[in-house]
């Protein structure tokens, strides 16, 4: 990583996680140059999310979910979004991003120790579920009219299947019958991330000159 730090003909470096559990995933990432950093991952560029600064890598999840929100022209301003997650590189840059000066949503995170989630999911006008657990989020989760943006993606066993297996969301299909809107699993979040991502990366070329 350092090698290609120092070389000019390499305008971005992606670490593919999870690495061997003998690999010190956060020194890795902390080696990339952050310029090159095109998965956003690395603290300097988290950092900067934190001051508010829009000049560094964001992480591509988080960015794919603002840019379908845009595209779909969601005016977030005094909006309640519950961010259903606090990974480092989904749910708090996420809950970061919705908050963001300019875009003004007011943001509730909810994770494993939260003690009433459906309570808090029930007042949210946004929700962004990215949990990992295939379909927890219930009809009965989401009031009449709200945004929901599902980041997740599970493999689980289906015997219906010739496969034997099916993916899934973080949301339950007939979360469709609530809300406004409803990002599809598949073909949803997952092909707006590898967007940012070519972003990210066209980005970091440009500055490279």
């Amino acid at each position: 990583i350092r090698d290609r730090n120092k070389d000019d003909t390499v305008s971005g470096i992606l670490v593919q996680l999870p690495l061997p559990k003998h690999i010190d995933k956060q020194k890795i990432i902390e080696a990339i140059d952050p310029s090159k950093d095109v998965d956003g991952f690395h603290p300097v560029n988290l950092g900067r999310l934190v001051q508010g600064r829009s000049d560094g890598m964001v992480p591509c999840t988080p960015a794919g979910v603002m840019e379908l929100l845009r595209w779909a022209e969601v005016d977030l301003t005094g909006k309640k979004a519950v961010v259903l997650g606090r990974s480092f590189n989904v749910g708090m840059p996420q809950a970061l991003l919705l908050a963001a000066r300019g875009v003004d949503a007011t943001v509730t995170i909810v994770h494993s120790r939260t003690k009433d989630a459906k309570s808090e999911c029930l007042q949210a006008d946004v929700i962004v579920a990215a949990v990992g657990r295939p379909e927890m989020i219930q009809p009965d989760w989401v009031k009449k009219g709200a945004i929901v943006v599902d980041v997740g993606i599970n493999r689980i066993e289906d015997s219906s299947r010739e496969r034997g297996w099916r993916l899934a969301g973080d949301v339950h299909p007939d979360v469709a019958l609530h809300a406004s809107l409803l990002s599809p699993v598949p073909g949803g979040v997952g092909p707006m991330t590898v967007g940012m991502l070519m972003s990210n990366t066209v980005t970091a070329t440009e500055r490279l000159g």
